[in-house]
């Protein structure tokens, strides 16, 4: 069956979203309004963070390669052992200022040591936020400098009971140096970021603002019949406005998600939260509105008290009793498996989703990377940080354990930084890539 030509695609769109089919010559550029499906299946990323460290018994497998069992912590996600890989070795070399749940969390997704700040943490020299970008960011602004590969937002940002407040302990992406970004806590935000028409209703009335003057300038340089035709321009533009402020929603190719009304981001709310954030994510990368996401669990130091899990204490407070103690442990294991749990629940939903190429599956071309700022909560090592990836896309070879010697995580990014066709030297700091990246094909 012949696809159908650019044009009707993009008068499709237009038909959809309620505008004037003469808008056409304004669209000529838009890799989202080009005929026909994507020729092939486009990788996508989601990076996890959950705080405080692991239980390593719990965590660890004790055997290596494609036989690995999974403890307890990792039980959840029985059902894409085939999927998963699991990577046990991974240290955050990275040293400089700040204490270790700052400079674990600053220099997770970034490889790079903090700026000198007056941020003081614990009893370690104080720091400030990350000197460079994280790895998330890196690929947002390589996949955006690409006309194939270009989406509307290019990354998303979510988190579930992040506090509202800003400092190293709750922000592990950067756009560059000095440049933490924020994620959204409220499902609803995200909903108006994502579907909502407003911002589209702003950047209209800012073009038509910014060019006015020039278009009187040009005006009175032209003909009768040239300025006519630029007027008409001009009264399009404003035409445009007006029609898409009375528009409904856009037509989508997934239908926005249907939101469970009046949830809040308090600590109790969080179960709902983290459930429509999955849905909401899950969306825009069948929509094809991003290819990278971070999905923020709390923040570094976190104290969710969950207590739909029957738990009272503080995460960060159990996270720092001392082995020993077996009810502590219980609870942490308990807290670990609930994470888990809801990394299953979004991989469920990407398997069950249509990939936008029509190829798959979205878990097919999508790699759910969950990581954690320590190894180990009451000990704050940066050994053996937790990194379990699950899905497809990147070309890595899964359903396997592998047992790293402690390994820079640097070399990590490197490896998917290439999965995306970001050929990277380096990443973050250079003397802890020596090695490359990692052979995990």
């Amino acid at each position: 069956m012949k696809p159908p030509s650019t044009n009707l695609v993009r008068r499709r769109f237009l038909r959809d979203l309620g505008v004037s089919a003469a808008v056409l010559p304004f669209l000529g550029g838009l890799p989202s309004l080009q005929a026909g499906p994507r020729r092939r299946p486009q990788p996508r990323i989601v990076f996890v963070f959950s705080p405080n460290g692991t239980v390593p018994p719990s965590f660890w497998p004790e055997t290596w390669g494609y036989d690995f069992e999974l403890k307890p912590i990792l039980e959840p996600l029985a059902s894409y052992r085939d999927r998963m890989l699991v990577l046990k070795g991974l240290c955050n070399r990275v040293r400089g200022d700040g204490d270790g749940h700052m400079r674990g969390m600053g220099c997770l997704l970034t490889g790079l040591e903090l700026l000198p700040g007056n941020i003081q943490g614990g009893s370690d020299t104080p720091a400030g936020w990350a000197s460079g970008p994280s790895i998330d960011q890196a690929l947002k602004g390589f996949l955006q400098g690409r006309p194939e590969t270009r989406t509307r937002f290019g990354s998303l940002e979510l988190g579930v009971g992040v506090p509202h407040r800003a400092d190293p302990w709750t922000r592990w992406t950067y756009a560059g140096s000095n440049q933490p970004v924020a994620p959204l806590s409220d499902p609803y935000e995200v909903f108006e970021k994502l579907f909502g028409q407003v911002r589209d209703r702003q950047n209209l009335g800012s073009v038509l603002d910014g060019v006015r003057s020039d278009l009187r300038t040009v005006s009175r340089r032209l003909g009768r019949e040239e300025r006519a035709l630029l007027d008409r321009h001009a009264t399009l533009v404003r035409e445009m406005e007006r029609e898409i402020a009375e528009a409904g929603r856009q037509r989508l190719r997934v239908p926005a998600p249907a939101l469970e009304p009046g949830v809040g981001t308090e600590n109790d709310s969080m179960p709902q939260v983290s459930r429509m954030q999955a849905d909401l994510l899950v969306n825009a990368f069948a929509n094809d509105l991003a290819r990278v996401a971070s999905l923020q669990y709390t923040n570094s130091v976190g104290q969710a008290r969950m207590r739909w899990l029957g738990i009272d204490d503080g995460h960060h407070s159990l996270s720092h009793d001392p082995d020993l103690n077996a009810g502590s442990q219980e609870k942490l294991v308990k807290i670990n498996c609930w994470f888990a749990g809801e990394i299953a629940d979004l991989a469920r939903k990407l398997s069950t989703t249509p990939d936008p190429s029509g190829q798959g599956s979205l878990l097919d071309h999508t790699t759910i990377l969950w990581t954690n700022e320590l190894g180990k909560g009451n000990s704050h090592t940066h050994e053996n940080i937790p990194f379990v990836l699950v899905g497809g896309g990147l070309g890595f070879r899964t359903g396997r354990c592998l047992h790293l010697e402690k390994t820079p995580h640097n070399r990590l990014w490197l490896s998917i930084a290439r999965s995306f066709g970001l050929d990277l030297a380096t990443f973050g700091n250079p003397s802890l890539c020596a090695a490359g990246p990692l052979d995990l094909a």
